[in-house]
């Protein structure tokens, strides 16, 4: 290859690698628009063209019973991101997704293992347990709010990875504001429709002090729960917990009430 030739592919490659540090950096630093801040989960876009809907929703409070277990939702979790035109598609940026966000388990380690002995080792605070939701697929935005979900147990009893669901096995909630229909011995429970309020000068669409229920999902059984005793000896617990907490639960046995507040906006007004 001549010098020449060399010099020139140099000169493309740095010229590529230019453009694609700028479009990198671009959208790294993406910033919503002032107003559309609660947006900044949702990618530009640079970031995925496909996003034709920027989402904002945040559970503020409910409960979710699975198996035996009933947890309030006491700390409002965000979820952000971006939609395509049928309002499937969810992605989001490095800020969006499903916030993770604890919510404490009534009964703490002790009621979800049955492990009594455990009061002699742990302090108060290490007796607690505590459930975090994430994402394990897409999110579906329509008559119902799909969500497939993971629930992750978080004590240091349990090790690190203590999951009720999984990607391959996830919690399937269908949320909607009307009326279920469980399979027995659930029966049939009724949200409350959100109040509808368009803003012409933003396009912001919002469905606010709405009530989604679902009380037809199944939970399946625990998975990754290892009590490590004296430190270096793993023993799987799983079974453990899920004889304690009444899992893996059918349809028609579980029950998640949640107050929601949802708001789309254009991809173009987030990011002008």
């Amino acid at each position: 290859m001549s010098s020449r030739l060399r010099r020139k592919l140099l000169v493309v490659f740095t010229a590529v690698a230019a453009i694609s540090a700028l479009a990198a950096s671009m959208a790294s630093a993406a910033t919503p628009a002032p107003g559309f801040e609660r947006f900044a989960g949702c990618p530009s876009a640079t970031e995925n063209p496909e996003v034709v809907e920027c989402l904002y929703s945040i559970i503020k409070s409910g409960h979710f019973e699975m198996g035996n277990k009933d947890v309030p939702i006491t700390n409002p979790i965000t979820m952000t991101g971006g939609l395509n035109n049928t309002l499937g598609g969810f992605s989001a940026n490095s800020q969006g997704g499903l916030k993770p966000v604890k919510q404490q388990v009534p009964g703490g380690v002790i009621g979800l293992t049955g492990l009594d002995w455990l009061v002699n080792f742990l302090s108060l605070e290490g007796l607690k347990l505590y459930a975090v939701t994430e994402l394990v697929g897409q999110p579906q935005v329509g008559e119902a709010l799909t969500l497939p979900i993971r629930v992750h147990l978080i004590n240091p009893v349990l090790g690190s990875k203590c999951y009720v669901g999984s990607a391959s096995s996830p919690i399937v909630l269908n949320l909607t504001s009307g009326t279920t229909s469980p399979p027995p011995p659930n029966t049939p429970i009724s949200g409350t429709p959100p109040k509808f309020t368009a803003n012409p000068e933003t396009e912001v669409l919002a469905f606010k002090e709405g009530v989604y229920v679902d009380n037809a999902f199944a939970a399946p059984g625990a998975n990754g729960c290892v009590l490590t005793l004296f430190g270096f000896i793993p023993i799987s617990i799983n079974s453990l917990v899920n004889s304690t907490s009444g899992l893996p639960a059918p349809a028609g046995t579980n029950e998640t009430v949640q107050a929601i507040d949802l708001e789309l906006a254009p991809e173009n007004r987030v990011y002008p």
